[in-house]
């Protein structure tokens, strides 16, 4: 299979799957861009050897077709500016208009056409709009790993119609290199962290990496869960009480696998859900009624810290507390500084999922860990087992 290292890209139109997926606020404007940056890389590859690459995305949810809040013309600029490149904006991505604008496109030019999802034909993975997108271009490379777990049009299908001149972009081949590495051959002692407010939605990653890890460290509002199927009392904090037996089975797995299972044995409590609530340091297994478990206290604290500093290997998804409120940020920070520390004496470190990321980048600890990953639902996937389409779309 070709690379994007040694693909010669002279005289080519490079159709490049990115994701600018990213979030504006009511101005329309980009309040983080790290999507963009993430994607530079694999476009200025493309420039340096002679090509001309034509970006696809999608942006927000629009269900009616075009919407002027999600409209790609809004990062251009941005994109633009990253990029040092003139960056020329096509006001659809199939049709004349799209075609005119790829005709006229110049060597040292980089197009960015409007978002696919205005298609609905994207989203159901219709081969015809995929052939269309494809008469764009000499090549398709997918740099988008957050679709990945996507069977569009652009993310999937496509690559049918480019059965020798399909790659994946730098960050494709960074995502999968980093979570192969924690996943496949992870130096040993291999912890992951796992937080989050709900058991059910990480059930499968669990499963997966009990037979993968030597420590699970279980955090954030789903231990509430695990506390009360032991027996405990949880107060009014968040819990399923339909997955009590499935906590149990969980518990039960751990010990048949001989996986050190480590779960929070002091907890932050709040008298609401507030960053200015009345606190109180409780045992999680004796919550009073009327108090919500909102942080893990210090002797958890203490004790993740000494399971994530001896390891190897790190995987880390989801907040081990509502760290989005100041008050309650503290366990989550402390996670993220016994991550950095690990890193540090020579650890691999993965952080992956939307609030693990958000956290870690709210602490300005992104640079001090081996790799945050840019896929939410596709990581959770990869994580998982899941073969993802963006990734067999390639390999196959």
């Amino acid at each position: 299979m070709k690379t994007i290292h040694d693909y010669n890209f002279k005289g080519k139109k490079a159709l490049v799957r990115v994701d600018f997926n990213v979030p504006l606020n009511s101005d329309l404007q980009i309040t983080d861009d790290s999507r963009i940056r993430a994607a530079i890389p694999t476009i200025r590859q493309v420039l340096a050897g002679g090509g001309s690459p034509i970006l696809m995305s999608h942006l927000g949810r629009p269900k009616k077709g075009p919407e002027e809040a999600s409209s790609l013309k809004h990062i251009r600029g941005r994109v633009e500016e990253l990029l040092g490149a003139p960056v020329k904006f096509a006001a659809d991505c199939i049709g004349t208009i799209a075609r005119e604008a790829v005709d006229n496109l110049q060597p040292g030019e980089a197009l960015l056409l409007e978002n696919l999802r205005f298609h609905p034909e994207e989203e159901k993975g219709d081969e015809n709009f995929a052939r269309e997108l494809a008469s764009l271009g000499d090549l398709w490379i997918n740099d988008a790993f957050g679709t990945a777990h996507r069977a569009h049009a652009s993310t999937a299908v496509i690559a049918r119609f480019f059965p020798d001149d399909k790659l994946f972009g730098y960050l494709m081949n960074a995502e999968i290199e980093s979570v192969d590495k924690v996943m496949l051959h992870p130096d040993r002692p291999f912890t992951a962290i796992m937080g989050g407010s709900k058991v059910s939605s990480k059930i499968d990653i669990i499963m997966n990496l009990l037979d993968k890890v030597d420590n699970l460290i279980l955090g954030g509002g789903m231990v509430y869960t695990f506390m009360k199927a032991r027996g405990g009392h949880v107060g009014d904090s968040i819990c399923e009480n339909d997955k009590l037996d499935l906590a149990l089975q969980i518990i039960n797995a751990a010990k048949e696998k001989g996986v050190n299972l480590v779960i929070s044995t002091q907890t932050v409590a709040a008298d609401s859900f507030s960053n200015e609530a009345n606190t109180r340091v409780v045992d999680p297994m004796n919550i009073p009624d009327g108090w919500t478990g909102m942080d893990i206290g210090q002797l958890t604290r203490d004790a993740f810290a000494k399971v994530i500093e001896t390891s190897k290997t790190i995987l880390w998804n989801g907040p081990v507390g509502v760290f989005e409120f100041p008050n309650f940020a503290a366990g989550t920070r402390a996670v993220a500084d016994a991550i950095v520390k690990a890193t540090g004496r020579g650890a691999f470190s993965l952080i992956g999922g939307g609030d693990s990321v958000a956290a870690i980048n709210q602490f300005g600890l992104a640079d001090k860990v081996s790799y945050v990953s840019t896929g939410g639902g596709a990581l959770l996937e990869y994580i998982e087992g899941k073969e993802l389409p963006g990734i067999a779309a390639i390999r196959d």
